[in-house]
């Protein structure tokens, strides 16, 4: 008896201690629901999942993790949109856009964005499963997503183009599991995850022929076009000029004034007088540079002094600490509505980004409650919604371009970028120059449309704004359901 009671305890010992967090590469679960949208009460089914990443050998590399919202009393399939829906970082996990923006459940939140307690979620009646499917994608390293192969080289998976090539392979595999051939197809990213969906755009042509009708850039990066120099340093003036509304920091008749109407002006300002002064630089009289860090100044909130000393250039990083310093406090860069505390009032760039600070709050503790307990997925991994993608390759960025690329190949597909006022990270105006210098022919202007929303990074956690941008998405299906033939 004493050796059979040691000899369990050794075994229990053993395989308490051998004992790895791991995931099946290929596993789903699907759960029934409904939702109350626009009045009508949807029923939709949510699976939760991994799907493998094959290697050009055929073997399972990695597993991605997803959830897909199938709205359960459709039939046909046929005139169903799918949107296939990634965030950014790079290093981020679709939990942004999953639980605050398109899906039938969203964030336990004020009104503004912030957290309230108890965490958790809630129904989103804005939500788009009304007139689509979604599937919310995390790619390698990310969310419950993991490398399966650890000989298998990290570089096929973190960089702006091989993360592109994966992700559209496993896309791929994801229409054949789920039989999605004949469904129109759509892209919607957010931040990084805006250059991932330029880019997969023309590699879902090219590698998978595979055609997409509509591609949603939500906050979106540079892809890669060129605004180095003067153009830089100008293009964020807009963005001040709102932000400084916001927070009354502008002069009177500014301030008396409804945003939609001064930020035309400023803009025509920024691109016909401040981009101009910049570029001549040194040889930029005394007098006319005074004059350009008056009027910068009047419009950003700012001192005179401020662009004078910065050379007409001021850095973000610096405006996010001095707007509010006569109030001791800073302002959010990726939503410049919040405001945040420092040690200490000095220096010239702030100690976090109290946007961020909020979100993370709000964010992690109601994912991980909704994953256990209403998608009844189970799993000893832990959920990264920020996730180790170093080293990451961001060279050969041409992700406008192939957005370009894809849409000249594709009668049909168009583009709909969404930003927010108030986002300092990736800010409305640099949006609205990469829109204008996706297609510099203008032949494809059409097919390009923007829309701005009084909120920052993540427009959609601001309850007014969560309606309107689903909303302009419900608008952008329509305009983009095909009516003839896809020619020219």
């Amino acid at each position: 008896m004493k050796n059979f009671i040691l000899l369990l305890f050794i075994s229990s010992y053993f395989c308490a201690f051998s004992q790895t967090r791991s995931i099946e590469p290929e596993r789903s679960v699907t759960t029934s629901h409904y939702v109350t949208v626009k009045g009508s009460r949807i029923p939709y089914t949510a699976t939760a999942g991994t799907l493998p990443v094959w290697s050009d050998e055929d073997k399972a590399v990695a597993t991605l993790f997803y959830t897909y919202y199938k709205r359960s009393d459709i039939r046909s399939i046929e005139k169903r949109p799918i949107f296939f829906s990634f965030n950014g970082g790079p290093g981020a996990a679709s939990i942004w856009m999953h639980m605050g923006y398109t899906s039938p459940r969203t964030l336990n939140i004020d009104d503004e964005g912030n957290p309230v307690q108890p965490y958790g979620f809630k129904e989103n009646p804005h939500s788009i499963i009304d007139v689509a499917d979604i599937v919310y994608i995390n790619p390698v390293n990310v969310g419950l997503s993991r490398i399966l192969d650890k000989d298998y080289d990290r570089a096929n998976f973190f960089g702006v183009n091989s993360d592109i090539k994966y992700l559209a392979k496993w896309i791929n595999d994801f229409v054949n599991k789920y039989k999605l051939w004949v469904s129109p197809k759509y892209l919607i990213g957010e931040s990084y995850g805006t250059p991932r969906c330029s880019g997969l755009s023309l590699e879902l042509q090219r590698a998978q022929t595979m055609y997409i009708n509509g591609v949603v850039l939500v906050s979106p990066t540079g892809l890669g076009i060129d605004r180095d120099g003067p153009v830089s340093a100008a293009l964020t003036l807009p963005y001040y000029a709102a932000t400084a509304w916001y927070h009354k920091a502008l002069d009177d008749d500014l301030l008396s004034r409804d945003l939609d109407d001064i930020l035309p002006e400023i803009e025509k300002y920024t691109i016909e007088k401040f981009i101009p002064a910049i570029a001549k630089g040194s040889f930029l009289s005394d007098s006319e540079k005074n004059d350009v860090a008056v009027i910068a100044s009047r419009y950003s909130g700012l001192s005179a002094k401020d662009y004078l000393d910065y050379n007409l250039d001021v850095p973000t990083s610096y405006f996010w600490k001095k707007l509010l310093y006569e109030d001791g406090l800073t302002i959010g860069r990726l939503d410049s509505r919040y405001k945040g505390i420092d040690k200490t009032d000095a220096g010239i760039r702030y100690d976090h980004d109290p946007a961020m600070a909020a979100w993370d709050h709000s964010f992690t503790p109601a994912m991980n409650h909704y994953l256990k307990e209403e998608l009844k997925f189970e799993t000893n991994m832990k959920y990264n919604v920020w996730g180790n993608v170093r080293p990451w390759d961001r060279s050969n960025n041409t992700t406008g371009e192939d957005l370009r690329h894809a849409m000249a190949k594709n009668p049909y597909m168009h583009v709909f970028i969404q930003s927010g006022y108030y986002d300092g990270a990736t800010d409305y105006f640099n949006a609205k120059y990469t829109m204008w210098n996706i297609d510099p022919s203008g032949k494809m202007k059409d097919r390009l449309s923007f829309k701005g929303y009084r909120s920052g990074h993540m427009m959609y956690l601001r309850k007014e704004d969560l309606k309107n941008s689903n909303d302009d998405i419900r608008e952008f299906i329509i305009k983009t359901t095909p009516k003839g033939s896809a020619k020219y």
